[in-house]
Protein backbone atom coordinates (compact mmCIF):
# COMPACT_ATOMS: atom_id res chain seq x y z
CA UNK A 1 0.00 0.00 0.00
CA UNK A 2 1.14 3.70 -0.67
CA UNK A 3 1.24 6.40 1.68
CA UNK A 4 1.36 10.04 1.20
CA UNK A 5 3.61 11.54 3.29
CA UNK A 6 4.98 15.45 3.41
CA UNK A 7 8.51 15.74 2.49
CA UNK A 8 8.92 19.27 1.76
CA UNK A 9 7.88 22.66 2.54
CA UNK A 10 8.63 26.25 1.32
CA UNK A 11 6.57 29.62 1.86
CA UNK A 12 6.92 33.21 1.03
CA UNK A 13 5.71 36.04 2.20
CA UNK A 14 6.66 39.51 0.38
CA UNK A 15 8.86 41.88 2.54
CA UNK A 16 6.06 44.86 2.57
CA UNK A 17 4.05 45.00 5.38
CA UNK A 18 0.74 47.01 6.68
CA UNK A 19 0.38 47.57 9.95
CA UNK A 20 -2.50 48.31 12.19
CA UNK A 21 -1.14 51.65 13.11
CA UNK A 22 -1.18 52.13 9.12
CA UNK A 23 -4.17 51.45 8.63
CA UNK A 24 -5.65 54.03 10.73
CA UNK A 25 -3.79 56.74 8.71
CA UNK A 26 -6.89 56.19 6.43
CA UNK A 27 -9.61 54.48 7.94
CA UNK A 28 -11.45 54.99 11.04
CA UNK A 29 -9.98 52.11 13.32
CA UNK A 30 -7.17 51.38 15.11
CA UNK A 31 -5.08 48.74 16.64
CA UNK A 32 -6.88 48.57 19.66
CA UNK A 33 -9.97 47.99 17.69
CA UNK A 34 -7.98 45.17 15.42
CA UNK A 35 -6.27 43.11 17.92
CA UNK A 36 -8.79 41.94 20.25
CA UNK A 37 -11.42 41.92 17.53
CA UNK A 38 -9.56 39.83 14.80
CA UNK A 39 -5.97 38.53 16.54
CA UNK A 40 -3.57 40.52 13.77
CA UNK A 41 -0.97 43.07 13.97
CA UNK A 42 -0.19 43.55 10.67
CA UNK A 43 -0.32 41.86 7.44
CA UNK A 44 2.21 41.46 4.23
CA UNK A 45 1.17 43.43 0.98
CA UNK A 46 2.42 42.02 -2.17
CA UNK A 47 4.39 44.05 -4.94
CA UNK A 48 4.15 41.20 -7.19
CA UNK A 49 1.69 38.20 -9.27
CA UNK A 50 0.25 35.52 -7.21
CA UNK A 51 2.39 33.28 -9.68
CA UNK A 52 5.21 34.73 -8.01
CA UNK A 53 4.85 34.41 -4.62
CA UNK A 54 3.54 30.77 -5.69
CA UNK A 55 6.51 29.76 -7.48
CA UNK A 56 9.14 31.05 -5.00
CA UNK A 57 7.43 28.95 -2.04
CA UNK A 58 7.27 25.90 -5.03
CA UNK A 59 10.77 26.07 -5.34
CA UNK A 60 11.94 26.26 -1.40
CA UNK A 61 9.48 23.52 -0.76
CA UNK A 62 11.46 21.40 -3.94
CA UNK A 63 14.62 22.20 -2.23
CA UNK A 64 13.43 20.95 1.08
CA UNK A 65 12.89 18.05 -0.15
CA UNK A 66 15.45 17.38 -2.34
CA UNK A 67 13.95 17.76 -5.54
CA UNK A 68 13.85 19.49 -8.86
CA UNK A 69 10.79 20.67 -10.66
CA UNK A 70 11.32 17.80 -13.38
CA UNK A 71 10.84 15.25 -10.03
CA UNK A 72 6.94 16.41 -9.59
CA UNK A 73 3.77 14.75 -11.27
CA UNK A 74 1.43 16.69 -10.73
CA UNK A 75 0.62 20.56 -9.72
CA UNK A 76 -2.46 21.65 -7.68
CA UNK A 77 -2.42 25.82 -7.02
CA UNK A 78 -4.94 26.52 -4.55
CA UNK A 79 -6.26 30.36 -4.72
CA UNK A 80 -9.06 32.59 -5.69
CA UNK A 81 -6.74 35.54 -6.84
CA UNK A 82 -4.91 34.36 -9.66
CA UNK A 83 -2.98 36.52 -12.11
CA UNK A 84 -4.76 35.18 -14.90
CA UNK A 85 -8.00 32.98 -15.45
CA UNK A 86 -6.88 31.53 -18.89
CA UNK A 87 -4.26 29.81 -18.36
CA UNK A 88 -4.10 28.81 -14.86
CA UNK A 89 -1.36 29.66 -13.00
CA UNK A 90 -0.42 26.25 -12.17
CA UNK A 91 1.24 26.26 -15.76
CA UNK A 92 3.03 29.75 -15.11
CA UNK A 93 5.00 28.00 -11.51
CA UNK A 94 5.07 24.66 -13.77
CA UNK A 95 7.64 26.68 -16.03
CA UNK A 96 9.10 28.40 -13.65
CA UNK A 97 10.16 25.65 -11.83
CA UNK A 98 10.99 23.46 -14.94
CA UNK A 99 8.37 20.93 -14.53
CA UNK A 100 6.53 18.38 -16.98
CA UNK A 101 3.75 17.44 -16.00
CA UNK A 102 -0.33 17.87 -15.35
CA UNK A 103 -1.15 21.45 -13.28
CA UNK A 104 -4.37 22.87 -12.55
CA UNK A 105 -5.56 25.72 -10.63
CA UNK A 106 -8.28 25.35 -7.69
CA UNK A 107 -10.74 27.31 -6.43
CA UNK A 108 -11.86 26.52 -3.12
CA UNK A 109 -11.21 29.57 -1.14
CA UNK A 110 -9.59 29.57 2.06
CA UNK A 111 -10.31 25.81 2.06
CA UNK A 112 -8.33 25.67 -1.32
CA UNK A 113 -4.80 24.15 0.40
CA UNK A 114 -6.85 21.15 2.27
CA UNK A 115 -8.85 20.49 -0.74
CA UNK A 116 -5.63 19.87 -3.07
CA UNK A 117 -3.54 17.87 -0.27
CA UNK A 118 -6.86 15.90 -0.16
CA UNK A 119 -6.97 15.36 -3.86
CA UNK A 120 -2.61 14.75 -3.52
CA UNK A 121 -3.27 12.35 -1.86
CA UNK A 122 -5.77 10.13 -3.70
CA UNK A 123 -3.82 10.73 -6.64
CA UNK A 124 -0.54 8.82 -4.79
CA UNK A 125 -2.43 6.07 -3.20
CA UNK A 126 -4.54 5.44 -6.20
CA UNK A 127 -1.20 4.87 -7.93
CA UNK A 128 -1.81 7.79 -10.50
CA UNK A 129 1.18 9.94 -8.99
CA UNK A 130 4.81 9.93 -7.20
CA UNK A 131 5.15 13.39 -5.99
CA UNK A 132 2.76 16.00 -5.81
CA UNK A 133 3.65 19.69 -5.65
CA UNK A 134 0.35 21.45 -3.45
CA UNK A 135 0.44 25.14 -3.33
CA UNK A 136 -1.43 27.78 -1.22
CA UNK A 137 -0.97 31.17 -2.93
CA UNK A 138 -2.99 34.90 -2.41
CA UNK A 139 -2.92 37.99 -3.50
CA UNK A 140 -6.16 39.56 -1.95
CA UNK A 141 -5.16 42.56 -1.54
CA UNK A 142 -6.22 43.37 -4.68
CA UNK A 143 -9.87 42.53 -3.76
CA UNK A 144 -9.95 44.79 -1.16
CA UNK A 145 -12.26 48.07 -1.00
CA UNK A 146 -9.89 50.27 1.44
CA UNK A 147 -12.45 52.01 2.84
CA UNK A 148 -14.59 48.93 4.53
CA UNK A 149 -13.04 48.27 7.80
CA UNK A 150 -14.74 44.86 8.18
CA UNK A 151 -12.72 43.41 5.69
CA UNK A 152 -9.69 45.87 5.05
CA UNK A 153 -8.19 44.83 8.37
CA UNK A 154 -8.65 41.15 7.77
CA UNK A 155 -6.58 39.71 4.61
CA UNK A 156 -3.12 39.95 3.23
CA UNK A 157 -1.11 38.52 1.21
CA UNK A 158 1.42 35.51 0.57
CA UNK A 159 2.35 31.52 -0.53
CA UNK A 160 3.18 28.82 1.20
CA UNK A 161 3.76 25.37 -0.63
CA UNK A 162 4.15 21.21 0.16
CA UNK A 163 5.68 18.65 -1.48
CA UNK A 164 3.82 14.95 -0.90
CA UNK A 165 5.18 12.29 -1.83
CA UNK A 166 4.53 8.17 -1.77
CA UNK A 167 5.91 6.16 0.35
CA UNK A 168 5.66 2.96 2.04
CA UNK A 169 5.98 3.62 5.27
CA UNK A 170 2.60 4.08 7.65
CA UNK A 171 1.55 7.12 8.11
CA UNK A 172 1.54 10.84 6.33
CA UNK A 173 -2.01 11.77 5.17
CA UNK A 174 -4.77 9.61 7.09
CA UNK A 175 -7.91 11.11 6.04
CA UNK A 176 -9.73 14.32 4.80
CA UNK A 177 -13.20 15.34 4.59
CA UNK A 178 -14.56 17.79 2.24
CA UNK A 179 -17.70 19.88 2.10
CA UNK A 180 -19.88 22.40 0.97
CA UNK A 181 -23.02 24.46 2.02
CA UNK A 182 -24.00 26.30 -1.19
CA UNK A 183 -26.87 28.08 0.81
CA UNK A 184 -24.68 30.39 2.15
CA UNK A 185 -22.49 31.21 -0.49
CA UNK A 186 -23.47 35.08 -0.92
CA UNK A 187 -22.09 36.13 2.53
CA UNK A 188 -18.77 36.31 1.42
CA UNK A 189 -18.35 37.31 -2.08
CA UNK A 190 -16.78 39.46 -4.82
CA UNK A 191 -18.38 39.88 -7.70
CA UNK A 192 -15.29 40.20 -10.36
CA UNK A 193 -16.08 37.52 -13.02
CA UNK A 194 -18.40 36.95 -16.10
CA UNK A 195 -20.78 38.35 -14.16
CA UNK A 196 -19.57 41.76 -14.41
CA UNK A 197 -21.10 43.95 -17.12
CA UNK A 198 -17.43 44.33 -19.51
CA UNK A 199 -19.13 47.67 -20.79
CA UNK A 200 -19.61 49.17 -17.19
CA UNK A 201 -17.19 51.02 -15.63
CA UNK A 202 -18.71 50.59 -12.47
CA UNK A 203 -18.45 47.01 -12.70
CA UNK A 204 -14.61 47.34 -12.25
CA UNK A 205 -15.15 47.97 -8.41
CA UNK A 206 -15.49 44.83 -6.99
CA UNK A 207 -14.42 43.74 -3.71
CA UNK A 208 -15.08 41.09 -0.91
CA UNK A 209 -18.02 41.51 0.77
CA UNK A 210 -18.45 39.91 4.01
CA UNK A 211 -21.34 38.91 6.37
CA UNK A 212 -19.00 38.57 9.57
CA UNK A 213 -21.66 37.04 12.38
CA UNK A 214 -22.79 34.68 10.17
CA UNK A 215 -19.38 33.56 8.63
CA UNK A 216 -17.90 33.13 12.59
CA UNK A 217 -20.83 30.91 13.19
CA UNK A 218 -20.67 29.03 9.86
CA UNK A 219 -17.27 28.44 10.23
CA UNK A 220 -17.00 27.15 13.72
CA UNK A 221 -19.68 24.49 13.16
CA UNK A 222 -18.20 23.62 9.31
CA UNK A 223 -14.64 23.28 10.79
CA UNK A 224 -15.98 21.23 13.97
CA UNK A 225 -18.15 18.97 11.91
CA UNK A 226 -15.58 18.03 9.68
CA UNK A 227 -12.79 17.77 11.96
CA UNK A 228 -14.74 15.22 13.90
CA UNK A 229 -15.65 13.25 11.03
CA UNK A 230 -11.85 13.09 9.71
CA UNK A 231 -11.13 11.86 13.47
CA UNK A 232 -13.57 9.35 13.49
CA UNK A 233 -13.44 7.95 10.05
CA UNK A 234 -9.30 7.14 10.86
CA UNK A 235 -10.08 5.94 14.56
CA UNK A 236 -7.77 9.02 16.37
CA UNK A 237 -8.96 10.32 19.62
CA UNK A 238 -8.61 13.61 20.26
CA UNK A 239 -6.69 13.45 23.04
CA UNK A 240 -4.22 12.13 20.39
CA UNK A 241 -3.92 15.07 18.55
CA UNK A 242 -0.30 16.63 19.14
CA UNK A 243 -1.29 19.94 16.70
CA UNK A 244 -4.73 21.50 15.09
CA UNK A 245 -3.18 23.72 12.10
CA UNK A 246 -6.83 25.40 11.72
CA UNK A 247 -7.33 28.70 8.48
CA UNK A 248 -5.97 31.65 9.91
CA UNK A 249 -8.90 33.74 9.48
CA UNK A 250 -9.89 35.05 13.39
CA UNK A 251 -8.37 34.04 16.32
CA UNK A 252 -11.63 34.49 18.01
CA UNK A 253 -12.76 31.01 15.60
CA UNK A 254 -10.01 29.23 16.49
CA UNK A 255 -10.28 30.02 20.22
CA UNK A 256 -13.69 29.52 19.98
CA UNK A 257 -13.58 25.79 17.58
CA UNK A 258 -10.74 24.71 19.62
CA UNK A 259 -12.68 25.38 22.96
CA UNK A 260 -15.83 23.54 21.81
CA UNK A 261 -13.81 20.62 20.53
CA UNK A 262 -12.07 20.65 24.11
CA UNK A 263 -8.66 20.32 22.50
CA UNK A 264 -6.28 22.20 24.93
CA UNK A 265 -5.46 25.47 23.16
CA UNK A 266 -1.89 25.34 23.66
CA UNK A 267 -2.22 22.49 20.70
CA UNK A 268 -3.06 24.93 18.34
CA UNK A 269 -0.52 26.61 15.95
CA UNK A 270 -1.84 30.25 15.31
CA UNK A 271 0.36 32.96 13.57
CA UNK A 272 -2.29 35.02 12.54
CA UNK A 273 -0.98 38.25 14.49
CA UNK A 274 2.08 38.51 11.50
CA UNK A 275 -0.43 37.91 8.36
CA UNK A 276 -3.37 38.51 8.86
CA UNK A 277 -5.65 35.73 6.72
CA UNK A 278 -4.04 34.99 3.58
CA UNK A 279 -7.14 32.95 2.47
CA UNK A 280 -5.49 29.39 0.78
CA UNK A 281 -2.10 30.08 2.20
CA UNK A 282 -2.45 30.80 5.86
CA UNK A 283 -2.20 26.69 6.36
CA UNK A 284 1.11 25.97 4.78
CA UNK A 285 2.55 29.03 6.01
CA UNK A 286 1.45 27.92 9.26
CA UNK A 287 2.96 24.61 8.54
CA UNK A 288 6.36 26.51 7.66
CA UNK A 289 6.54 28.58 10.67
CA UNK A 290 5.65 25.44 13.30
CA UNK A 291 8.75 23.45 11.68
CA UNK A 292 10.70 26.87 11.69
CA UNK A 293 9.74 27.26 15.49
CA UNK A 294 10.91 23.45 16.24
CA UNK A 295 7.38 23.08 17.28
CA UNK A 296 6.62 20.12 15.06
CA UNK A 297 8.47 16.79 16.12
CA UNK A 298 8.48 13.62 14.30
CA UNK A 299 5.68 11.34 13.90
CA UNK A 300 3.42 13.71 15.36
CA UNK A 301 -0.43 13.71 14.71
CA UNK A 302 -1.69 16.98 13.55
CA UNK A 303 -5.83 17.92 12.48
CA UNK A 304 -5.70 20.71 9.98
CA UNK A 305 -8.97 22.40 9.21
CA UNK A 306 -10.66 25.09 7.15
CA UNK A 307 -13.22 26.72 6.02
CA UNK A 308 -13.76 29.35 2.67
CA UNK A 309 -15.79 31.60 0.26
CA UNK A 310 -18.70 28.79 -0.92
CA UNK A 311 -18.94 28.49 1.62
CA UNK A 312 -16.69 24.97 1.54
CA UNK A 313 -14.87 23.62 4.53
CA UNK A 314 -12.92 20.69 4.54
CA UNK A 315 -10.44 18.90 7.19
CA UNK A 316 -7.05 16.85 6.79
CA UNK A 317 -5.71 14.35 9.19
CA UNK A 318 -2.11 13.40 9.05
CA UNK A 319 0.94 12.13 10.87
CA UNK A 320 4.04 14.07 10.09
CA UNK A 321 7.36 12.10 8.80
CA UNK A 322 10.44 11.30 9.87
CA UNK A 323 12.28 14.69 8.99
CA UNK A 324 11.54 18.40 10.39
CA UNK A 325 14.48 19.94 8.63
CA UNK A 326 14.97 20.83 5.58
CA UNK A 327 17.29 18.54 2.89
CA UNK A 328 18.52 21.39 1.07
CA UNK A 329 17.62 25.61 0.91
CA UNK A 330 16.63 27.30 -2.10
CA UNK A 331 18.11 30.57 -3.08
CA UNK A 332 14.59 31.51 -4.75
CA UNK A 333 13.98 35.20 -3.76
CA UNK A 334 11.36 37.90 -5.06
CA UNK A 335 12.42 40.50 -6.77
CA UNK A 336 13.54 43.62 -4.49
CA UNK A 337 10.66 45.55 -3.62
CA UNK A 338 11.25 49.75 -2.60
CA UNK A 339 8.01 50.73 -1.59
CA UNK A 340 5.96 50.84 1.71
CA UNK A 341 3.03 48.80 2.52
CA UNK A 342 1.19 52.42 2.10
CA UNK A 343 2.99 53.11 -0.98
CA UNK A 344 1.54 49.92 -2.84
CA UNK A 345 -1.72 50.33 -1.73
CA UNK A 346 -2.07 53.97 -1.85
CA UNK A 347 -3.36 53.46 -5.77
CA UNK A 348 -6.36 51.80 -4.37
CA UNK A 349 -6.51 53.73 -1.12
CA UNK A 350 -7.45 56.91 -3.04
CA UNK A 351 -9.73 55.04 -5.60
CA UNK A 352 -11.85 53.79 -2.65
CA UNK A 353 -11.24 56.42 0.23
CA UNK A 354 -11.15 59.79 -1.70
Amino acid sequence: MQYATITGWGKCVPPATLTNHDLATFIDTSDEWIRPRTGISQRHISHVNTSELASVAAQRALAAAGLEGSDIDLIILATASPDTLIPNIASTVQANIGASCGAFDINAACSGFLYGLGLASSQIKSGQSTRVLVIGAERLSYYLDWSRRDTAVLFGDGAGAVVVEASDQPGGILGYELNNDPAARDILKTSFGTAMDRFSASSLDFYIEFNGQEIFKRAIAGMGKLSTQVLEKCGVDKDDIDWVIPHQANERIIDTLISRMKIPKEKAVVNIANYGNTSAATIPIAICDALEKGMIKPNQTILSCAFGAGLTSAAVLFKWGDRITPINQSDAELPPCDKTGIELVARAVKHFCG
